[in-house]
C-alpha cells in the first residue's frame, strides 16, 4: 500500500534514500531490476556521539557534512532525497470517520485531527491515507499523520545546506516497512511486529495484511550499550562503540569480559522490557489478533543475545532480516560496507524503494 507522504514532491523519477540516523548517515540508490531492485550506490558517514540529541539537531555542520560525506562519497549524483522522520514530534494514528470523499477530507482532516493529536494543529504537517479496512456502514478508516513544522524545517533544511533537495519526508517505521515487505512475501494471516532498534529510538511498526495497525516511536536504543560499557570501563565512546559490536582487537585488550556481558544484558532487559510493553499493549487492546512473529532491523538488532531476549519476553518468533536480501547488488557496491551495515539499511532501502513505488 501506499503510505503518506509529508512534503510537497516535484517529479523527479528516482530519489536517493537518505537515513539522517542518531549516530550515521546512509545513502541508497536503486534501479528497477526486472520485477525488484539493484542496489547501484551505497554510502555512509558516522556523526559525532551528541550532533542529533532526542530527535534535536545540536550540530548541523556535522550533519551536512555527514550527508554530503555519505551521498557524493558513494558517487552519487542525483540531487533529489527522500529522507525519514520519527520520535514524540510525529503522530501516527488509525482513526475512524464518518465516509466522505477523498476532496472532502482533505478539507475536513484539520478538524478530525484536533481530536487526536496533542500538539496545535497550525503547529503541524498533516497527511493521511483512506484504509480499505473500515466494517461499519457510512464509515470509513483513516491512517492520520502529523509531524512538527519545526521538525520537518529541521531535516529539510540540512539536506539543502548539504546541496540535495529534500522531495520526500516519510516516516521511518513505513520505510521499514516497505524493505520487509521486498523481502518477505506478506501474509494476511499474521500479525508482524517491526522493530527498528536504531541507536536512540526503535521504531516500531504493527503490520496486519499490508496495513499498519500500530505506529509508535520508543525513546530506548543502541547508544544505552555503548554509554555503559563507558561506563564499566571508564573509556571513551568511540572504543565503547567497538565493543558493542564486537571488534576483536579492542575486546582482547585489558576487557573484563563479565562485567561487560553483564552490563550488556542489563541494557538488553531494559530496551526488551519497553518494547514489549508497548507490544503487549497493542495485543490487549487490537481487535485484529495476538502478534505472531517480531522482525527486527536497525544498527542495534543484531547486538548479542537480543532477539533471544525478545523471543523468551514475547514468547513468539524473532527473526533479524537483511533488508537487502532480496535485491541485486550492483558491482559499484562494496560488499564489506553492505556486511557491515546488514540491518541498519532498513530505513533507507525503504525509503528509496519508496520513491521507485511511486512510478
Amino acid at each position: 500500500m501506499k503510505i503518506p507522504f509529508l512534503s510537497g514532491m516535484n517529479s523527479a523519477a528516482t530519489v536517493v534514500g537518505l537515513d539522517i540516523g542518531s549516530s550515521c548517515v546512509k545513502a541508497v540508490e536503486l534501479k528497477q531490476h526486472g520485477d525488484g531492485y539493484e542496489l547501484v550506490k551505497l554510502g555512509h558517514a558516522a556523526l559525532p556521539s551528541e550532533a542529533i540529541v532526542q530527535g534535536a539537531f545540536l550540530n548541523t555542520t556535522a550533519i551536512v557534512d555527514a550527508i554530503r560525506e555519505a551521498v557524493a562519497g558513494a558517487g552519487i549524483r542525483t540531487k533529489d532525497v527522500a529522507t525519514a522522520i520519527s520520535g514524540h514530534s510525529v503522530i501516527v494514528k488509525k482513526v475512524t470517520v464518518q465516509e466522505m470523499s477523498r476532496e472532502q477530507l482533505e478539507e475536513s482532516i484539520k478538524w478530525e485531527a484536533e481530536q487526536y493529536i496533542p500538539f496545535d494543529v497550525n503547529e503541524v504537517n498533516l497527511d493521511f491515507q483512506i484504509l480499505d479496512t473500515a466494517e461499519a456502514e457510512g464509515q470509513m478508516d483513516v491512517l492520520l499523520v502529523a509531524a512538527k513544522k519545526d521538525l520537518l524545517d529541521d531535516y529539510v533544511q540540512v539536506i539543502a545546506e548539504a546541496g540535495y533537495t529534500a522531495q520526500v519526508v516519510d516516516i521511518a517505521g513505513f520505510a521499514v516497512e516497505n524493505a520487509w515487505e521486498a523481502n518477505s512475501p506478506e501474509s494476511a494471516d499474521e500479525v508482524i511486529a517491526l522493530a527498528n532498534v536504531g541507536s536512540q529510538v526503535t521504531n516500531l511498526n504493527v503490520v496486519v495484511g499490508g496495513i499498519p495497525v500500530f505506529t509508535r516511536d520508543v525513546a530506548l536504543g543502541g547508544a544505552l550499550y555503548t554509554e555503559e560499557i563507558q561506563k564499566t570501563l571508564s573509556i571513551g565512546f568511540d572504543e565503547a562503540e567497538k565493543i558493542k559490536i564486537g571488534d576483536a582487537d579492542v575486546a582482547s585488550k585489558d576487557v573484563v569480559p563479565k562485567e561487560v556481558d553483564e552490563s550488556m544484558r542489563q541494557v538488553t532487559s531494559q530496551i526488551v522490557g519497553e518494547i514489549a510493553r508497548s507490544l503487549e499493549f497493542y495485543s490487549a487492546t487490537a481487535e485484529d489478533g495476538s502478534i505472531s512473529r517480531i522482525v527486527l532491523t536497525g544498527g542495534s538488532a543484531h547486538v548479542s543475545g537480543l532477539a533471544a531476549a525478545f523471543e523468551e519476553r514475547m514468547d513468539v518468533p524473532v527473526e533479524v532480516i537483511n533488508p537487502v536480501g532480496a535485491v541485486q547488488v550492483g558491482s559499484g557496491v562494496d560488499t564489506n560496507e553492505l556486511e557491515d551495515l546488514g540491518p541498519a539499511l532498513a530505513v533507507g532501502m525503504g525509503l528509496a524503494m519508496r520513491r521507485l513505488d511511486e512510478q
